[in-house]
């Protein structure tokens, strides 16, 4: 499958370090739907959040009033990720966000770190997918940019494949950056030939989210928190997220037709 070069790659924003910040007090501040709503009025897509048991940034609460928050923004998508083996599944029947994103992180993980492996997650993914696809919740599996595990990703019932991407921004701007790309584009490709969307996410910023979104085809959403939030402590939510939105403007611009 060839994606049309002006596919527009869509901007979710991940708030759990907003929730995060907040956690530091038991003041309620910053607040988090609120910065899901400005993020939204500035031109967000989407919003993504992952709730860990430990509750150390997204708390339940968040989730429920996330959820109620986009029913007032019908175009706007929600993205649950998190462990289905964990806490995931209760928000997904509770809430029917737009996207599951199924993470393989253990309990105490300090951050997201690879993708899920297949043959071996193939049994134990498989009816936790169709579970969600019967709610109606799309559902994409958080995966390493490895173009032979894609067509198992399908198999298990997956509707889109999330590209791990901090290995591509850890090598940014050293030498092994081009290679990298080719990476993530034969992965991407791999995963749109048998009938996957493309989403990416990890260390993502306004330094190597163009030249992500020029090279791998197909890339129909990107989520970003750490560098989005990071960069809203200077800038404003708002002139943050026109700033990502430029960004990707910059990346479809430069696709080959």
């Amino acid at each position: 499958m060839k994606p049309s070069a002006s596919l527009r790659t869509a901007l979710s924003v991940n708030v759990n370090k907003v929730a995060l910040l907040r956690n530091t007090r038991h003041l309620g501040i910053p607040s988090v739907t609120r910065a899901a709503e400005i993020c939204l009025q500035a031109g967000a897509q989407g919003i993504t959040i992952h709730p860990r048991p430990d509750e150390r940034h997204i708390r339940a609460q968040d989730v429920f009033e996330l959820h109620d928050l986009l029913k007032n923004w019908p175009g706007a998508e929600f993205n649950i990720e998190g462990n289905p083996t964990q806490n995931l599944m209760e928000f997904i029947r509770r809430t029917r966000p737009h996207q599951a994103t199924f993470v393989p992180d253990s309990e105490d993980q300090f951050t997201s770190d690879h993708g899920w492996s297949f043959p071996q997650d193939a049994e134990r993914l498989a009816p936790l997918i169709a579970e969600c696809k019967a709610l109606g919740v799309r559902v994409s599996l958080f995966m390493d940019p490895v173009p032979e595990q894609m067509a198992a990703a399908k198999a298990a019932g997956a509707d889109r494949v999330e590209l791990y991407t901090e290995p591509f921004a850890a090598n940014w701007g050293q030498a092994g950056q081009e290679l990298q790309l080719q990476v993530y584009a034969k992965a991407a490709q791999a995963a749109l030939d048998v009938g996957l969307g493309i989403n990416a996410g990890h260390d993502l910023n306004r330094d190597n989210l163009a030249a992500f979104v020029a090279r791998v085809p197909g890339l129909a959403e990107v989520s970003i928190g750490h560098a989005l939030i990071a960069d809203a402590l200077e800038l404003g939510y708002a002139e943050t997220v026109k700033a990502y939105q430029a960004c990707i403007d910059d990346g479809v611009a430069r696709r080959k037709s």
